[in-house]
């Protein structure tokens, strides 16, 4: 039986305890319903968020500076990545800094090859020898399929729908963990993941277009999941 919309929340987030967690959420590069989207931050309790828009992003990553953050959540979708920047991301990979990176991220850092392995999969503009250019069809419904119903971040979550946009052709990294599939014909099977680079937690959830997904109640409770999970150090 379908777990009615206002109980499902309550149920999903009610996964984690309530403890105070500071998150840095980092956009630029594509435009977005700013307002709608920071509604799913401010919905949570117990919950702080700091927003920078990039470049700024990466600066604060490369001055190192990331201790009072729980975890970083990436919306952005840029290209441009100092040397220097790389560093400091591999390092607080390295410190076990968590990192959550939602839809359009995976299109970002086309020329960095170690991104791909970082989030765990790749978005395509060009067509490659290996995989041909990926796609986007916008306003689809989507079926999704919950693939470990125990997983802390898809805990008792059942299958659900969400209006968004699909991504098709798209690479997923043999290493990751699934979380979530579709069998929508124009998408990529896997639509979300996690696995661990480095000492660090790392969680990609491919929905979150629009404002229809940010007031979708299950990807809310997915994206809170995955903050929760990725910073917590409890069970490393």
């Amino acid at each position: 039986m379908r777990i009615p919309i206002a109980v499902s929340l309550v149920f999903h987030c009610c996964s984690y305890a309530m403890a105070q967690t500071s998150v840095l959420v980092i956009t630029g590069g594509h435009d977005f319903e700013e307002q709608e989207f920071f509604e799913i931050f401010e919905s949570f309790d117990a919950m702080e968020y700091k927003h920078l828009v990039q470049p700024q992003g990466n600066e604060m990553i490369e001055t190192g500076e990331l201790r009072e953050y729980d975890a970083i959540v990436f919306y952005d979708m840029i290209q441009s990545i100092t040397d220097a920047q790389k560093k400091a991301y591999l390092k607080a990979l390295d410190q076990g800094t968590g990192m959550v990176f939602l839809h359009h991220a995976l299109v970002s850092y086309q020329d960095w090859p170690e991104f791909k392995n970082i989030i765990g999969g790749k978005y395509l503009l060009e067509k490659t020898v290996e995989a041909p250019k990926s796609t986007y069809k916008h306003d689809v419904n989507i079926d999704v399929r919950i693939v470990d119903p125990k997983h802390p971040v898809t805990r008792d979550f059942e299958d659900f729908q969400i209006l968004d946009e699909v991504y098709g052709s798209f690479i997923v990294n043999e290493s990751v963990t699934p979380l979530l599939k579709t069998n929508h014909p124009e998408s990529t099977e896997t639509i979300a993941w996690c696995h661990v680079y480095g000492n660090s937690r790392i969680v990609y959830l491919q929905s979150g277009h629009d404002r229809h997904a940010y007031k979708n109640v299950d990807y809310r409770a997915l994206v809170k999941n995955a903050i929760y999970w990725v910073s917590d150090s409890s069970s490393r």
